[in-house]
């Protein structure tokens, strides 16, 4: 295993959270100053080939990749932009919805499913807001 992809893995594995291809690589340089995003982002390419990283899109930021031993769905909020990890078992009716209507195999985790936690929809009902939801 290359020095990179050594150093990578040991971010992931000690990373709490998802982080970006960007958090990853300045923690990386950190300790190997020559290592260019371009390797970064072409490790965790490989090594979501290999089954060991999965990346998601958690709204309109970059991709935050974490180790695929804990695979998981997101929820977040539009509003307050918080985020709830769902196991990923919660989308196994979708799935099968999705295979039975349509012939087509989702993977939740890709994206986040968006839309107002109950603090954010509270809030929009105090103020007559019914455009949030």
């Amino acid at each position: 295993m290359t020095t990179p992809r050594r150093l990578l893995v040991r971010c992931l594995f000690e990373a709490s959270g998802h982080r970006t291809a960007e958090e990853l690589a300045a923690e990386i340089q950190a300790h190997a100053p020559d290592v260019s995003i371009s390797t970064v982002y072409r490790n965790l390419e490989e090594l979501e080939r290999l089954g060991v990283v999965v990346h998601s899109h958690l709204g309109h930021g970059p991709a935050t990749y974490h180790l695929a031993t804990a695979a998981h769905g997101h929820l977040v909020c539009r509003k307050c932009q918080t985020q709830v990890e769902i196991a990923d078992g919660f989308f196994a009716d979708l799935r099968r919805r999705a295979i039975a209507d349509f012939g087509f195999a989702i993977d939740p985790r890709h994206f986040a499913v968006i839309g107002l936690c109950a603090r954010c929809q509270a809030e929009a009902e105090e103020l007559g807001d019914f455009t949030v939801s």
